[in-house]
């Protein structure tokens, strides 16, 4: 009986599905909808903050998910279905009818590069959750710059203005920047490894509250600040590390690398000889 049991309590398991995480998802999804309808009725700024929100129950679902051991491949599929949606369709849709109306055909070419570089970054995600992308993400996440598209919005209806003269182009070559940001092969750093349980120096807590601050004298300027920093850093990160390493070597290794190279000359000139 206790095997029979235990084999109907495995099917039902397996047969179901874990309801916290996927409530948020389904937040996720709201959040989507509700940006494309915003659109539809010219509403740039509530669709970006509708995609912002997005992003948080995005991050929310994957957290209570691996907090309460419910992690499933019902939930990992359903996340990237979302996601296409809220920060595929609806910020692709958001630039078009925000900015790139005017190009026509150039500017609905560009918001379906976008689409489509999305998706497939959520394809390669899933393919590559179990090792490659571990701890850090191969290609700028989909949140991230869809997050940053709505940043934007938000910032030129705020201070920026930039007016028909400028808006059209910027906007079609940060599209056309994001969806090869998306697909390529750049790391980006994942939050996951931050944790604020483990002790932090002091300097760490005083940054934080410079943060709040100006997060909340102008949230605009500082959430566009926060993932323009984010979308840049994979592409300046290796660079820095590689000048890091070339300027900060200690003498020894200096010398290493001169015999090295003094040891390969000497071997090309007995070749040469022979």
């Amino acid at each position: 009986m206790n095997k029979k049991r235990e084999y109907r309590i495995r099917e039902f398991r397996r047969k179901g599905v874990y309801i916290i995480p996927n409530l948020f998802t389904s937040g996720n999804l709201f959040c989507g909808v509700f940006a494309v309808i915003a659109v539809f009725n010219a509403e740039f700024s509530k669709a970006a903050v509708a995609i912002l929100f997005a992003s948080i129950f995005d991050t929310l679902d994957g957290k209570l998910a691996r907090l309460t051991r419910t992690t499933s491949k019902f939930g990992v599929e359903y996340d990237s279905l979302a996601d296409l949606v809220s920060f595929g369709v609806a910020p692709g849709l958001l630039a078009y009818s925000w900015a790139l109306g005017p190009y026509g055909r150039l500017g609905w070419v560009a918001v379906f590069l976008y689409i489509v570089c999305g998706a497939l970054r959520l394809a390669r995600y899933n393919v590559q959750i179990s090792d490659v992308e571990s701890r850090d993400f191969v290609g700028l996440p989909i949140p991230a710059a869809a997050s940053f598209i709505a940043t934007l919005v938000m910032l030129d209806s705020y201070i920026l203005h930039f007016g028909r003269e400028i808006l059209p182009s910027l906007i079609l070559a940060i599209t056309y920047v994001l969806a090869f940001l998306m697909v390529s092969t750049i790391r980006y750093r994942s939050l996951k490894s931050f944790n604020l349980r483990n002790r932090k120096p002091f300097g760490v807590l005083v940054c934080l509250v410079l943060l709040s601050l100006v997060f909340i004298n102008s949230p605009q300027v500082m959430l566009f600040t926060l993932f323009a920093l984010y979308v840049v850093s994979g592409l300046v990160e290796r660079p820095v590390k590689m000048l890091h390493q070339r300027f900060n070597k200690k003498p020894s290794e200096m010398v290493h690398e001169v015999d090295d190279v003094e040891d390969i000359q000497d071997k090309e000139i007995t070749v040469k000889q022979e």
